[in-house]
């Protein structure tokens, strides 16, 4: 379950009480200046300015009267680290990346150093803005698109809402599905809401024991593959939170394999294909 954002200091700046941000957060929370510069240039504190909030990470940013400052400070969430993604694709509007487990696609009230968004702008040295068109599981890894301005951003997300993109994922699961190149649909409602999945059986292990498919959704429920799978008694091997007998050392066994769409800027199809 994700933890609730519990702000460490929440303060708003009254007439006279103006002064450096950093400065202002060491009287509040008596933490080390080091520490507090540490967590804002990851993402942690929060500068609520007029109807604007953004990630205040300058430390030296003179806070002036009705300005609200919020420090979300957790050490443990600040000392992780992850596996940087790897760049696949730059169509300068937008580009393909190759997420490794364990990162979060976006940032939370706590910092965003370890997200994938971050990592991108910071790969493109700042020069780009980064909108996100879709998600994938932190456990999860694989392809996934980052727009880099507002029109592109509304036109890949429009292919998105109308499943013009297709996403075909790579899933490990527990038991014998079936042989290699049956096929199947998985068609059991999530959260009350309508949920498909479409498989193939890839490859099956020697024994029988281990299945790999190629999944592709027709609906975008939250977990809706892990779930599925674990529904019909195959549960993605590593998935820590669905089935049983399918835990593992190695993680979630599920990955983005594969986009396929028509890009709205060049007219051509492209597909984006993870290599073995």
């Amino acid at each position: 379950m994700a933890k609730r954002a519990e702000p460490t200091c929440d303060t708003t700046i009254l007439p006279g009480g103006e002064g450096i941000a950093v400065d202002i957060l060491a009287t509040k929370t008596q933490l080390p200046k080091t520490r507090l510069k540490d967590a804002m240039n990851k993402g942690a504190v929060w500068l609520h300015r007029g109807n604007n909030r953004i990630r205040l990470r300058r430390a030296t940013m003179m806070l002036r009267p009705q300005d609200r400052i919020i420090l979300y400070y957790d050490a443990e969430m600040l000392a992780r680290h992850t596996d940087p993604p790897v760049l696949v694709h730059d169509a300068r509007s937008y580009s393909i990346w190759n997420k490794p487990a364990g990162m979060l696609t976006q940032g939370t009230e706590y910092g965003d150093h370890c997200s994938l968004l971050r990592q991108v702008e910071l790969a493109f040295r700042m020069q780009r803005e980064s909108y996100p068109l879709h998600r994938l599981d932190r456990e999860a890894s694989g392809l996934i698109m980052v727009a880099h301005t507002r029109q592109a951003a509304a036109k890949l997300s429009d292919l998105f809402q109308k499943h013009q993109i297709e996403k075909t994922y790579r899933v490990t699961v527990r038991g014998l599905v079936g042989i290699v190149g049956s096929e199947g649909v998985i068609n059991r409602p999530l959260d009350g809401k309508p949920a498909i999945s479409h498989y193939r059986v890839e490859s099956v292990d020697p024994a029988g024991t281990v299945s790999r498919l190629l999944v592709q959704i027709q609906t975008g429920r939250l977990h809706q593959i892990r779930r599925h799978c674990a529904d019909i008694g195959h549960p993605v091997m590593g998935d820590p939170k669905y089935g049983t007998g399918n835990k593992n050392t190695q993680g979630l066994q599920l990955c983005a394999y594969s986009l396929a769409f028509r890009c709205p800027f060049s007219g051509q199809q492209v597909v984006f294909t993870l290599q073995e």
